[in-house]
């Protein structure tokens, strides 16, 4: 099966991911396809981002500056895929999500897989630009960001007494989203074990040092 990291990206007191991880969760493992493990954030305290070239060490296998930091980066390297269950805060993803991804610094851990996404708020927008900022991020990071997200407005009042979501249209998303991830995780896997490109980053630097040697 997929190794499948469920992160849940807010860490405030009453936050309203309590509501919704629950059921993501169980949707998660119940698919079939998947080997669940839940990374909450609140359990990974990482500091603030504060990596650079010069702190990571080894670069084949990084220390970092922190030993959180490079738990949190052999723990995202295990996965084949990633689901991000996510609130939005001022048009975008909570400060300790954004910390936890540019976190996963040079060890590649997250390139070459795909990203789902949970986004919920209290109002309409159901985290829509959170998602759509998630994306952004994402491909920076090398992943594959799938279109089908699950939105959930009025989260407060979204599920029922048993956990379930009141409204038939997020049982339908996750299904789609769902078996999205498990496509592109099994095709992405497949390409990894068959061999990747390096990075592009490392790939410029070496086209720029072997334009510069005279030799």
């Amino acid at each position: 099966m997929l190794n499948l990291k469920i992160v849940i990206g807010s860490t405030r007191p009453t936050r309203a991911a309590d509501r919704v991880s629950p059921w993501v969760v169980a949707r998660s493992t119940s698919h079939g396809a998947f080997d669940v493990e839940v990374l909450d954030l609140r359990e990974w305290r990482l500091p603030l981002f504060q990596e650079h070239f010069g702190s990571i060490g080894d670069f084949n296998d990084p220390t970092y500056s922190d030993p959180m930091v490079r738990a949190w980066n052999l723990k995202l390297k295990e996965a084949d895929a990633v689901l991000i269950v996510t609130a939005e805060y001022l048009h975008s993803i909570p400060g300790e999500l954004k910390n936890a991804l540019d976190s996963v610094f040079a060890s590649w851990a997250l390139r070459n897989k795909p990203l789902a996404a949970v986004g919920y708020s209290g109002g309409i927008a159901a985290g829509v630009r959170a998602v759509e900022h998630l994306a952004h991020v994402a491909i920076e990071a090398e992943m594959v960001p799938l279109r089908d997200t699950v939105l959930i407005p009025y989260v407060e009042s979204a599920f029922d007494e048993q956990g379930a979501p009141k409204s038939p249209m997020s049982e339908v998303a996750m299904t789609i989203m769902l078996d999205d991830l498990a496509w592109w995780g099994e095709l992405l896997a497949k390409g990894r074990a068959e061999g990747e490109l390096p990075p592009g980053t490392l790939r410029v630097r070496a086209a720029l040092a072997a334009a510069q040697d005279p030799s």
